[in-house]
C-alpha cells in the first residue's frame, strides 16, 4: 500500500511540474508579445544595428514587433586625398536608386537607440539639410 501512495505521489509532483512550466511558459510569451512602445522626447534618435550601421531620424513603434524609422539620415566618410583629412558628411536616404522614404527594421537586428540631442552637431546638421 505504501509503494502506491508513494507512486501516486512521484505522479503528483510531476503533474504540479508540467503544470507549472505551462504557467511560466504562458506568462513568459504573454509578457514578450505586450505592446512596450517607447515614447522619445526629443526629433531624432539614433540607431545602432547590428552591423554596425548607424542611422539618425523619427523612430517609431520601437519595442514593438515593427519599428520604422522615417526622415532617414547616415554618415558617409569622405578622405580628401591631397590633405588626407577626413571629413564626415550627412547624407539623407532618398536619393538611392529605389527612393526609399522609410526603413522597417527588424527589431533583433537593433543594438540600441538614443536620443539625438537638440543642440548636437547631428541636429545641426540635419535641420541645415534640405528637406
Amino acid at each position: 500500500m505504501s509503494d502506491q501512495r508513494g507512486i501516486g505521489l512521484v505522479q503528483a509532483v510531476w503533474i504540479l511540474a508540467g503544470v507549472l512550466v505551462i504557467v511560466v511558459a504562458s506568462w513568459h510569451i504573454a509578457d514578450r508579445t505586450k505592446s512596450s512602445t517607447v515614447q522619445f522626447t526629443t526629433p531624432y534618435q539614433a540607431v545602432l544595428l547590428v552591423n554596425g550601421s548607424v542611422y539618425f531620424g523619427h523612430l517609431q513603434g520601437y519595442g514593438e514587433r515593427d519599428p520604422v524609422l522615417t526622415e532617414v539620415y547616415y554618415i558617409v566618410s569622405q578622405t580628401n586625398p591631397e590633405t588626407k583629412q577626413t571629413n564626415n558628411v550627412l547624407v539623407k536616404r532618398g536619393k538611392e536608386l529605389h527612393g526609399p522614404d522609410r526603413m522597417y527594421l527588424n527589431p533583433e537586428q537593433i543594438v540600441f537607440v538614443e536620443p539625438v540631442g537638440v543642440n548636437s552637431k547631428v541636429a545641426q546638421l540635419i535641420s541645415q539639410a534640405p528637406h
